[in-house]
C-alpha cells in the first residue's frame, strides 16, 4: 500500500479549468498521497475531492490507489468539508444526507479536483449538470450492523433499551421488531457514536461497510439480514464522479474503467431508480436490495410507516448482461415497476415521500 503524505503539498503552478496529463511509464504505478490544503493542477498528477473524516479518507484511499495503478499517474487526496461535516442538526432537517455531496460537486466543477468520492447512498438520485457518475467500484457488505453494550443481538437489548440512529428508515426497522426500544436520533463520526454505547445509549446502527472499511468490524454484535431488514439504496457502495465532459476521455476513461464493477452498478441504479421514482429522499424510509443470479437482476423494496408499525413491499426482475448502456435501461425499468407497486399499495400514504409527502 503506498504511503500518504501528511506534509504540505509543494507549490504548484497556478490552478488550471481541468488538469493537465503527462505520459506516464509503461508499468508505474503512480504514488497516493494526502493534501494539505488546495492542490493546482499539473502534468502527471490526477486529483480525488473527498470528505475529510477517517470513512472517507479510507474508502477514497482504496480509490485513489486502484487509479495510480490503472493510469500509472501519481494520485492526491484533496479534503473538501460539506455542510454535513459542519453541522449538529439531524439529517432529515437539514435535507437529508445530500448535505454530504454539494460541497464536493462544486469543487468538481470548478476544477478543483478530478474525481469526487461520495457513498453511493449520500448522493440525490436527480441529475447534476456537468457531473456525472463514472464508475461504481464492487460494493462492500450491504447490511446494517448493530453495535451493543455486552455485544448482545437486537433480540437480546433489555426492555426499554436506548438505540441510537440518525436514519428514520433504521429506526422504523428497529421499533418494528423491538417496539419497546427507545430510538434517539443521533449524529458524529463512527468513533463518536460508539462511544455513546459506553455513556447512555444501549447500542447503535451503522453500515457494515463503514465499520468493516475502518478495521472495525469487531465492534459489530450483529448484521442484520438484507431479506428482512433492507437498507438504503446504494448502502455500502462508492460512486466516482467526473466532470461529464472528461469521462470519456484518457485518463479518466481509463480510470473509470478500472474502477467500475457492472454487477454491483446494475445493483446500485436499480435501487436509485426506486428512490428517483417513488420521489423519495436519501432519509426517506425505504429499504432496497437488488441482486443479480442466473442472468437476471431482481430488485426488492420496503417502505415503512415511520413508527415502524407497518411495511409495505414488492418486488421485480428482469434479463440482465452486463453490456454498458443497457444496464441503466434495465435498472430504471426495474425501479419504476416496483416504485408503481409500492404506490399502488398506498406507500405515499404510509410514509413521507419527498414531494408526495
Amino acid at each position: 500500500m503506498n504511503a500518504h503524505a501528511t506534509d504540505p503539498a509543494p507549490r504548484l503552478p497556478a490552478p488550471a479549468t481541468h488538469s493537465v496529463f503527462g505520459g506516464a511509464d509503461p508499468g508505474r504505478i503512480g504514488r497516493v498521497t494526502r493534501a494539505v490544503g488546495a492542490v493546482a493542477a499539473r502534468p502527471g498528477l490526477l486529483r480525488i475531492g473527498t470528505r475529510g473524516s477517517a470513512l472517507a479518507v479510507a474508502q477514497t484511499t482504496t480509490v485513489a490507489e486502484a487509479i495510480a495503478a490503472a493510469t500509472g499517474l501519481d494520485v492526491t487526496l484533496v479534503i473538501v468539508t460539506t455542510q454535513g461535516d459542519t453541522s449538529r442538526a439531524p439529517l432529515a432537517q437539514l435535507g437529508g444526507t445530500g448535505v454530504f455531496v454539494s460541497a464536493l460537486r462544486d469543487a468538481l466543477a470548478a476544477g478543483e479536483c478530478d474525481f469526487a468520492v461520495h457513498s453511493l447512498k449520500d448522493l440525490p438520485t436527480g441529475a447534476c449538470p456537468g457531473i456525472v457518475i463514472g464508475a461504481i467500484p464492487e460494493r462492500a457488505d450491504a447490511r446494517d450492523a448493530l453495535c451493543s453494550r455486552g455485544g448482545v443481538p437486537l433480540a437480546e437489548l433489555p426492555a426499554g433499551g436506548k438505540v441510537g440512529t440518525g436514519s428514520p428508515r433504521r429506526a422504523a426497522q428497529i421499533l418494528a421488531g423491538r417496539p419497546d426500544l427507545e430510538v434517539l436520533d443521533i449524529r458524529g463520526n463512527v468513533d463518536t457514536r460508539l462511544a455513546r454505547i459506553e455513556h447512555d445509549l444501549d447500542a447503535v446502527v451503522l453500515a457494515a461497510a463503514g465499520l468493516d472499511r475502518l478495521g472495525r468490524g469487531g465492534v459489530i454484535s450483529e448484521r442484520f439480514p438484507l431479506a428482512e431488514v433492507p437498507t438504503a439504496p446504494g448502502q455500502g457502495a462508492l460512486a466516482i464522479e467526473v466532470r461529464s465532459a472528461d469521462a470519456a476521455s484518457d485518463p479518466y476513461r481509463t480510470a473509470l474503467a478500472a474502477l467500475d464493477d457492472p454487477t454491483s452498478h446494475a445493483c446500485a441504479a436499480a435501487e436509485r431508480a426506486l428512490l428517483a421514482s417513488l420521489e423519495a429522499g436519501c432519509a426517506a424510509p425505504v429499504g432496497a436490495r437488488a441482486e443479480v443470479s442466473g442472468g437476471r437482476l431482481r430488485l426488492s423494496a420496503a417502505v415503512y410507516r415511520l413508527d415502524g408499525g407497518a411495511r409495505l413491499d414488492a418486488s421485480a426482475d428482469a434479463a440482465w448482461e452486463p453490456r454498458g448502456d443497457a444496464t441503466d435501461d434495465v435498472a430504471a425499468r426495474l425501479g419504476r415497476a416496483v416504485s408503481d407497486r409500492l404506490l399502488a399499495d398506498g406507500a405515499a400514504e404510509l410514509a413521507p415521500l419527498g414531494n408526495r409527502a
